[in-house]
């Protein structure tokens, strides 16, 4: 009688098949880092023209190392206590670990709207279209992002208000130093937003970004995230 084939034969007979069958599993980085943001915005006198600068210092590798650093001022048009429209530029300076620092310079328009308002409670959009230039390539890349903001009251309209806002990134187009068309990330916020004098506020929490990568790879950042708002 003929005998039937032995379990462990078996297996390495589908083991190479079924490894083979398998889709690779895309591979995730994780880092711990600590954004700080200092920004100074407002409006000329009593008229319509408004303005922001900003400075923001990323610290990346545990939160041991510089590794970012953003000088960002826009001028721009209200066209009314709920629509506000910039043009800007930002510089972009990376410290690139065991390889040459690169420079972005971005030239950007921003609209931000009030989309509802009840009361302390406040639903805010910001949307920014890029043009991106960096020292490590000829291309110009294209990127859009769109923020929605959420703020609601603790206790007292006057006091802290919880926050949370979510901000997707996506490239328009590729471009040959690493700008890969398509979803680019995805920043997730919850924090608090802490009043000062005057119109002044701190907006600190967990900021957590995804970042999409090359061959399905993925990149996760785990924030800390503190900025000074000065509104004089």
């Amino acid at each position: 009688m003929r005998q039937g084939t032995a379990p462990g034969m078996r297996a390495r007979l589908f083991l190479p098949l079924l490894i083979a069958a398998t889709p690779a599993i895309a591979a995730t980085r994780e880092d711990e880092q600590a954004w700080i943001n200092a920004t100074i915005m407002g409006s000329i006198g009593s008229s319509r023209v408004a303005y922001f600068a900003e400075v923001q210092p990323r610290f990346v590798s545990g939160a041991s190392r510089l590794g970012t650093l953003i000088l960002r001022p826009a001028i721009g048009w209200k066209f009314s206590d709920a629509v506000t429209a910039y043009a800007g530029y930002a510089h972009v300076e990376t410290n690139v670990r065991g390889g040459a620092d690169r420079n972005e310079e971005r030239l950007f328009g921003q609209l931000s709207w009030t989309l509802h308002k009840r009361g302390p409670q406040t639903l805010s959009l910001r949307t920014r279209l890029e043009h991106r230039r960096q020292s490590n390539g000829r291309d110009t890349g294209w990127r859009v992002r769109s923020l929605a903001r959420f703020a609601t009251p603790l206790g007292a309209p006057e006091r802290t208000r919880a926050l949370v806002s979510v901000e997707p990134f996506v490239a328009l187009n590729d471009a040959d130093w690493g700008a890969r068309g398509g979803f680019d990330q995805v920043r997730s916020f919850a924090g608090v937003e802490i009043p000062l004098a005057g119109r002044s506020t701190i907006e600190a929490g967990y900021l957590n970004q995804y970042i999409n990568e090359a061959r399905g790879n993925g990149r996760v950042n785990h924030v800390l995230s503190l900025a000074l708002f000065i509104r004089p």
